[in-house]
């Protein structure tokens, strides 16, 4: 078989494409982060950033051994946090509050018609057709991007509401991860559904 049609452009003395190589593992400055998104263990990582950018991070391998009976339980950390770096810069990351746009027509109706926001919240659920207009939309996608303020107002409205009209153990609070259940303890949250009158106490 010939080669005369190849061209060979890159020899071993002409190494400049591993240029790319060194400048990707340049770095700034070291931080300590930990990833809190679908993260079960909530590993420490040491993140190399560059110019303000993530670069690459590393497995931290400095927790102390509390028993020098066991083996050491570091490194800790997997391969999707190893790669977690390169969800900060996706196209497809979610960087605003979207909530179904029914809820959000509904809501800013009633705020224009009551200036207390947990009586807006009350005219939108003790309504049977205004809470269907929203409700039957799940699953139907229909979400549109709203203000920080205005979800962050309808959480504390609607917790509020629920806290008065139904008791505050009825608002209840769910972590998907092991390792965020710290977070639903600090809201107040409980972490188990409450216990309806009469049931028995899980054991």
């Amino acid at each position: 078989m010939s080669h005369d049609r190849i061209k060979d452009d890159r020899t071993p003395q002409n190494r400049d494409s591993e240029e790319f190589y060194r400048n990707r593992a340049q770095y700034d400055k070291v931080v300590r982060s930990t990833h809190g998104v679908n993260c079960t263990g909530g590993c420490s990582w040491m993140v190399h950033v560059k110019d303000g950018i993530v670069g690459w991070e590393l497995q931290a391998n400095d927790y102390p051994q509390f028993d020098g009976s066991i083996p050491n339980h570091e490194p800790r950390g997997c391969a999707r946090g190893i790669s977690f770096s390169w969800y900060l810069y996706s196209p497809l990351r979610v960087k605003h509050p979207y909530l179904r746009g029914t809820l959000l027509d509904r809501w800013n109706e009633a705020r224009s018609r009551f200036d207390d926001p947990v009586e807006a919240w009350a005219s939108i659920v003790e309504n049977p057709e205004a809470r269907l207009s929203y409700t039957s939309k799940r699953g139907m996608g229909g979400f549109r991007r709203g203000s920080w303020e205005t979800v962050t107002e309808i959480i504390a409205a609607s917790t509020v509401y629920t806290a008065k009209k139904h008791g505050p153990d009825r608002v209840i609070g769910f972590s998907p991860i092991p390792a965020m259940s710290m977070i639903s303890y600090a809201a107040g949250t409980s972490p188990r559904p409450p216990r309806r009158s009469g049931a028995s106490r899980p054991t």
